[in-house]
């Protein structure tokens, strides 16, 4: 994970001491996206996956790799 990566979630199963991420990637997308389920196999360009969003602020956002600790 690139250094730099803060996290105040302590129940997320990446989190480490001192507040790092320990994800070994990130996934970030816009709210109205985030209950998406890209797992299927559908073509693209037809479904318009390939699309790009804009936030215009950061609480527009959030952090997809949250997965809670067993």
């Amino acid at each position: 994970m690139p250094k730099g990566v803060s996290c105040s979630v302590a129940n997320c199963s990446f989190w480490k001491e001192g507040n790092n991420c320990g994800a070994g990637a990130i996934n970030i997308e816009i709210d109205q996206h985030a209950g998406a389920n890209f797992n299927e196999e559908f073509a693209g360009d037809e479904l318009g996956l390939f699309h790009q969003d804009e936030a215009k602020q950061s609480k527009s956002t959030c952090c997809l790799t949250f997965k809670p600790k067993e």
